[in-house]
């Protein structure tokens, strides 16, 4: 809950999957930003919220084993109904929420600019630069570039209206 992170100087919320391609091009930089930020006061969560009759692979073992595999420091957690999903708006996996202290939302957008294939760099710019924001107690930066990925895949007639 909520209440979990209130002593946190934020907290990142990043909806994974252990499927999608995207999320598999990211998730050791993902696991190394965990490492970072949760010594540095922030908390970090990941939550996979895909149908799991559908997409084996994101059923909760598939989630503890990609968290084992990657050295994940922060709680991988399951959103059986999806309701953490459609609250949240997600849309895609790997796709980013950052909260202040205040956990207001300030950031909501992309890793970085890599993309499988396109040769560009695995560095995390984009959160890494909203989260320093937090940290330092800085306005992030509005211009804030949509995440890009494997769409959530709701359960047949649980899709967001």
């Amino acid at each position: 809950s909520r209440s979990t992170f209130e002593d946190r100087n934020g907290l990142l919320v990043m909806f994974l999957s252990r499927h999608c391609p995207f999320v598999k091009h990211v998730q050791a930089e993902v696991a190394v930003l965990g490492h970072e930020y949760l010594e540095r006061g922030m908390g970090v969560v990941a939550i996979g919220s895909n149908d799991p009759e559908r997409y084996p692979a994101d059923a909760p073992d598939g989630l503890r084993a990609q968290a084992a595999e990657q050295g994940f420091a922060f709680p991988y957690l399951f959103d059986a109904d999806q309701s953490v999903a459609k609250a949240f708006k997600a849309a895609c996996t790997p796709d980013f929420f950052l909260f202040d202290g205040r956990l207001e939302l300030v950031y909501r957008g992309q890793l970085d600019a890599s993309r499988p294939g396109n040769d560009r760099p695995i560095d995390g710019a984009d959160v890494r630069s909203a989260v320093e924001s937090v940290l330092a107690g800085e306005p992030v930066a509005e211009e804030q570039v949509p995440s890009m990925g494997c769409n959530i895949k709701w359960r047949p007639g649980n899709e967001p209206e």
